[in-house]
């Protein structure tokens, strides 16, 4: 097991951590989601950085790469869902999407396949990344005392920003879900 295959098998863990973190319900463990979550979206730019710099790349990355992935930012959507952060259908859109392709991979694989992830879907999920880390430092801001003096009056702005970047994450992980679809089509 190369660093690449053990940074991605990391997220997996991580994820977990970022569901008991976030439970917490407290500032502490809303810091502490928002720290692991930014170690476990850094190991999903740093195990394809060192696969491909370093000459690493293997099936198991490519197939688990992608899975890692979704068990993270799933973890973290459902987490956000149940503490009424985002809107359900929000993350059940996400997460039909993300079982669809994921399952479709497996098949591929079963058939001798072995379908790594495609640009649209790399840039689906640094913006769902980009959400989640927007939506954790609000959830820091929002216990913090040292942010009430002046976090109430740009709340609404934030929340804003919240629902924004929520919008361009589920209209990227339909259109990426089209894509992987249709693509794998051609094949």
């Amino acid at each position: 097991m190369n660093l690449p295959n053990v940074l991605t098998l990391s997220r997996i863990g991580l994820a977990l951590v970022l569901v008991f973190c976030l439970e917490e319900n407290s500032l502490a463990g809303n810091i502490w989601a928002a720290i692991v979550f930014t170690i476990a979206s850094l190991t999903d730019f740093y195990d394809g950085y060192i696969a491909r710099t370093k000459g690493l790349s293997s099936d198991f990355g490519r197939i688990m790469d992608p899975v890692a992935d979704k068990v993270l930012l799933l973890s973290a959507f459902g987490v956000l869902a149940h503490i009424a952060m985002i809107p359900w259908w929000m993350f059940i859109v996400i997460a039909i999407r993300e079982m669809a392709v994921t399952a479709s991979r497996l098949m591929a694989m079963r058939q001798g396949q072995v379908l790594a992830a495609e640009r649209a879907g790399k840039i689906k999920t640094v913006v769902q990344i980009v959400a989640v880390s927007v939506i954790l430092l609000y959830l820091v801001a929002q216990e913090s005392p040292y942010c009430s003096s002046w976090f109430y009056s740009v709340q609404r702005i934030w929340l804003n920003v919240n629902d924004g970047m929520m919008f361009a994450a589920i209209v990227l992980t339909v259109y990426s879900g089209i894509d992987y679809f249709r693509n794998k089509s051609k094949i």
